[in-house]
């Protein structure tokens, strides 16, 4: 006899195609016993090919007809442009993009009931020019000009005078008003956004800030998003900080807690006090209140102690060092002592200890994961996060954490799902960008950009999965968990995609 009342279901709306906004969401959908469906792969976008934005209207209309989805998680910019990537290069028009916000107003009006998550991102302003891959081809001659102008249009916000073009930076008229007017069309996207809370089209919005800086084009943009945030009744349950790729984990970790009426808690602790005050890179806002703000968005709130988990921080480098460049000159011995002391007391004491490696971006703390494997910690984790940004590390960590209070809360927790994310974490931040891509990264790959060669893509896969396979073997807590697959989904080193699988017994 077939069960009347079938497997709940959430929708995910993804930033992009790449593994941390599509397989880590479903990893912390998994850990709480829920299936996650995401669109299919001929309907997302591939790297700088935008994903089709009608069909994927349409297949969120479909999810929404379903009576088994109890939760929609949307991606605002997949929904506009077709993904991240697309909304800093499309042409499309401001008329055009705010056109299939209509497509949530519909899900509204079929399912009254059916809560909606979104989030929405400030566009970022690369201070490089190696992003081009990333940002319009003038990116590679313009890039640090153009954020530069973003910061310092940001410092005049006060003043009453507009002064000339010139004035403020040497990149070519034409360029700075291509950019601009790029920004100022997923500005408005970002206030009708705001818009779809008032009118409850939306249950919860995050707006998020995708690689920023105290003074910078993204910033001044929050300042106005706030100001309307204060002016609408409904703004205050809006929520903006730092982040971007985790966003939709972070989001499905929420959408559970609300389906299984579990609000999970997060209690805060860093062996350095001073950390908790610190802007990491690429963000604008500190440690502590970005910290803050994931847990919030993941549906969960903060404790002073005695949380469901102990959110454990490794505090950012004060000198801003980036994995990305190569490992530090020198081991913080006592930075990583202190934080493995307080790793031990808290699950000594009995507690679910969660750690947020934020010490560098680009890459786990390889000196701290050591220490930690020698110490036999890191399968005592509930989850582990050490990539790219600190915002990223947070809503990963925090995500998975949470899933795991809401699956206990709902007798559907799975052990081995939450084996798999920690692993999963371990390998890809610690085992892949703190270790193999920076010793192996310049040997295997001719730059940042993607490869063509196919071979050559081949090779290197394999290449990292041999090593992998290695460290997963010597110093991982595996429990018999293997590599069943390793992909370059992008053709490039900055991430790798993984799929692990136990050993048949």
């Amino acid at each position: 006899m077939s069960d009347p009342s079938p497997r709940p279901r959430i929708a995910l709306l993804p930033l992009d195609d790449r593994p941390v906004n599509v397989r880590l969401p479903g990893d912390v959908a998994a850990v709480a016993g829920v299936t996650l469906d995401v669109p299919p792969a001929e309907l997302l976008p591939s790297y700088r090919t935008a994903g089709d934005a009608a069909a994927l209207g349409e297949w969120l209309l479909e999810r929404a007809a379903d009576p088994a989805t109890v939760h929609l998680v949307v991606s605002v910019d997949m929904l506009l442009y077709g993904g991240l990537i697309a909304s800093r290069t499309s042409d499309d028009t401001t008329r055009t993009v705010l056109e299939r916000l209509d497509v949530l107003r519909e899900v509204r009006r079929r399912r009254p009931d059916l809560p909606v998550s979104a989030v929405s991102l400030v566009t970022r302003a690369s201070n490089s020019y190696s992003a081009a891959e990333e940002e319009p081809a003038y990116w590679t001659t313009h890039g640090k000009e153009i954020h530069a102008l973003g910061g310092d249009a940001h410092r005049l916000l006060g003043e009453t005078e507009v002064l000339p073009l010139a004035d403020l930076t040497p990149v070519p008229a034409d360029v700075v008003s291509d950019y601009s007017t790029r920004r100022l069309r997923n500005h408005i996207a970002n206030l009708s956004a705001l818009a779809l809370v008032e009118d409850s089209t939306l249950d919860f919005l995050a707006i998020t800030a995708d690689d920023t800086a105290p003074f910078a084009a993204g910033s001044a943009e929050q300042v106005w998003l706030r100001h309307w945030m204060r002016m609408l009744p409904s703004g205050r349950s809006v929520l903006m900080y730092p982040g971007a790729d985790e966003v939709g984990a972070a989001l499905v970790a929420r959408a559970l807690a609300a389906h299984a009426g579990v609000t999970a808690s997060f209690s805060v602790a860093c062996a350095d006090a001073d950390g908790m005050t610190r802007i990491p890179p690429y963000e604008n806002m500190s440690l502590s209140a970005s910290a803050s703000r994931q847990i919030r968005a993941a549906g969960a709130v903060e404790v002073d102690e005695g949380g469901d988990v102990t959110l454990v921080l490794h505090a950012p480098d004060p000198d801003r060092h980036d994995m990305f460049r190569g490992r530090p000159d020198a081991v913080d011995a006592d930075a990583v002592a202190g934080t493995v002391a307080l790793v031990q007391a808290r699950l000594d004491a009995g507690e679910h200890v969660a750690l947020a490696d934020v010490r560098y971006p680009n890459g786990a703390d390889e000196a701290l994961v050591r220490a930690l494997a020698e110490a036999d910690l890191l399968g005592r984790l509930e989850a582990f996060g050490g990539w790219n940004t600190a915002g990223n590390t947070l809503g990963s960590v925090v995500a998975v954490a949470a899933a795991a209070v809401v699956g206990r809360a709902a007798g559907t927790f799975d052990a081995r799902a939450a084996r798999i994310a920690l692993l999963t974490r371990l390998l890809d931040d610690f085992a892949y960008q703190a270790v193999v891509r920076t010793d192996s990264g310049a040997a295997l790959f001719p730059d940042i950009y993607p490869m063509t060669d196919d071979a050559q893509v081949a090779k290197a896969e394999e290449a990292i999965r041999d090593e992998l396979s290695s460290l997963l073997e010597a110093m991982l807590p595996a429990d018999g968990v293997q590599i069943a697959e390793l992909t370059l989904p992008w053709r490039r080193s900055f991430e790798i995609g993984l799929v692990l699988t136990e050993e048949s017994r």
